[in-house]
């Protein structure tokens, strides 16, 4: 039997936690939760929502340095590449909401986008080098 190591384990769990919160989060908000916030209180929201995000991304980078040196190289070119698709799409798509008038997509969705383009990339990439 296949077991994860220490350090997997805390890097799912901490993403399960932070990605658990921001899920509730975020349904609470869908169902109108939230509904009657404004000014000072919907930027607080804003910034609660955003620190999940945050904190999964920290604990990528945890989990990445905490790796064996082939893992962290693997998973950062893996996360390089990602980035950089990520920036291109979402260059592109600005570019055409503002010059061809293309359907406004919120930032907000850059996060899954870039875990998105690191689903199509990791498969590509399974070398170090």
């Amino acid at each position: 039997m296949n077991t994860l190591d220490q350090n997997t384990r805390k890097y799912l769990l901490r993403t399960t936690l932070f990605m658990g919160g921001y899920a509730a989060v975020n349904i609470a908000a869908i169902t109108g939760a939230f509904d009657d916030l404004h000014g000072p209180g919907a930027v607080l929201f804003a910034l609660v929502v955003a620190a999940p995000i945050i904190g999964q991304i920290w604990s990528l980078i945890v989990w990445m340095r905490d790796s064996d040196e082939f893992v962290r190289a693997l998973m950062a070119k893996r996360f390089i590449v990602a980035t950089g698709v990520t920036l291109a799409v979402a260059s592109a798509w600005g570019l055409l909401e503002l010059y061809a008038g293309a359907p406004h997509v919120s930032a907000a969705m850059v996060y899954p986008m870039f875990w998105a383009a690191f689903g199509v990339v990791s498969p590509l990439i399974r070398t170090s080098h």
